[in-house]
């Protein structure tokens, strides 16, 4: 009987010793994913933009820029204001989600230079199965709508609608110089297999979302802000396949490899040149204005009757006169360009000038 029971009892050892090596590496796992607990999840957060606003606001008060130049630099300003508090909201909302998650990094407002592309990202996230998510942000703060084609309009209130290019298609375009980048960094799962891209638009929560139906297209991953923790919830558990759910799991990498990962990408990170404008809205020198009012006499009377006028090239408006070279223009020459004030700046042009713009 008592060794009956001394081999059972070696039969429960072995046993348990079998066990012990079948966890044994989701076990180092489990203590590499607590040590890394204690490190910092966030790894990149957004560039300082406050320098881009400070010249964009400074260059508006310039006397050397016409009306169609503070025009576009007072949209740009207006835009990149948006875009940042969009960004900004999206951040905390992440930020708040995954604090302390030692299975996922988190990197905000990246850009990558790869092959003459651009891949702009405003949020990644990285897990330890390689899945990766490409969260682009809008910040819609109105009404946006959705048709059956995929295309996108959007409304804010008290103003028309008007058509967006599709930010979902604007992340995809991302994926293949990002893909080209990773094989480059050789960011890959533990079986040398690639890494599983997600796409999600984050829209300000005060939005207003109109989809066509689920079965004409599926817009599930066109979410607000705030709602990314429920999405990313639903879609683990229920939107991926048996076969990618395997192809993770084969893939699965340490803590402290995604965290090497996603410094790596770090390092690829190219900033935006704050300081960069387009040709056309470059202020002109003191001198070329003057040389281009003496050319023409009309022009020049106007500048003189008119010392506080920010444009010195600029006709009065709602005249047949254009405001390029001062010629006589039809009267359908000039209602078109009333008819398309943002594209002309509220004045009129001959159709030689108006190709210009």
């Amino acid at each position: 009987m008592g060794a009956e029971l001394r081999l059972e009892a070696r039969f429960e050892q072995e046993d348990r010793l079998r066990v012990h090596d079948k966890v044994s590496a989701d076990v180092q796992d489990v203590i590499m994913a607590a040590d890394f607990r204690s490190q910092t999840l966030l790894i990149k957060s957004a560039d300082d933009k406050s320098k881009r606003l400070a010249l964009l606001e400074d260059l508006q008060r310039s006397p050397l820029l016409d009306r169609r130049q503070q025009d576009w630099l007072r949209d740009e300003y207006h835009r990149t204001k948006r875009g940042i508090a969009g960004e900004r909201d999206a951040a905390h909302y992440l930020d708040n989600y995954l604090r302390d998650d030692p299975d996922r990094a988190l990197l905000h407002d990246l850009r990558f230079k790869v092959d003459g592309e651009v891949a702009q990202i405003d949020h990644m996230v990285i897990t330890r199965g390689l899945h990766v998510y490409l969260l682009e942000t809008k910040n819609f703060n109105g009404n946006l709508w959705i048709n059956e084609q995929g295309e996108y309009t959007v409304e804010y209130a008290g103003e028309r609608r008007f058509g967006i290019p599709s930010p979902l298609e604007q992340s995809r375009r991302h994926e293949r110089p990002l893909r080209k980048l990773f094989e480059t960094l050789e960011i890959q799962g533990r079986n040398g297999g690639s890494a599983q891209i997600h796409h999600c638009v984050l829209v300000h929560p005060s939005s207003i979302i109109h989809r066509p139906p689920k079965s004409k297209l599926d817009t599930g991953n066109v979410i607000k802000a705030d709602q990314f923790r429920a999405w990313h919830e639903h879609f683990r558990d229920h939107g991926a396949g048996v076969g990618t759910v395997l192809g993770a799991f084969l893939n699965v990498r340490g803590a402290d490899t995604i965290k090497e990962f996603a410094e790596r990408l770090l390092r690829q990170h190219r900033p935006v040149d704050l300081m960069a404008l387009p040709d056309f809205v470059k202020p002109r020198n003191a001198k070329e204005v003057a040389v281009a009012a003496v050319s023409n006499p009309r022009l020049a009377e106007s500048r003189r009757s008119k010392p506080s006028t920010t444009s010195p090239l600029v006709a009065e408006p709602r005249k047949l006169i254009c405001a390029a070279c001062g010629k006589k223009i039809t009267f359908p020459e000039g209602k078109f360009c009333w008819n398309n004030e943002r594209r002309f700046g509220g004045l009129q042009y001959c159709r030689e000038h108006q190709a210009a713009f």
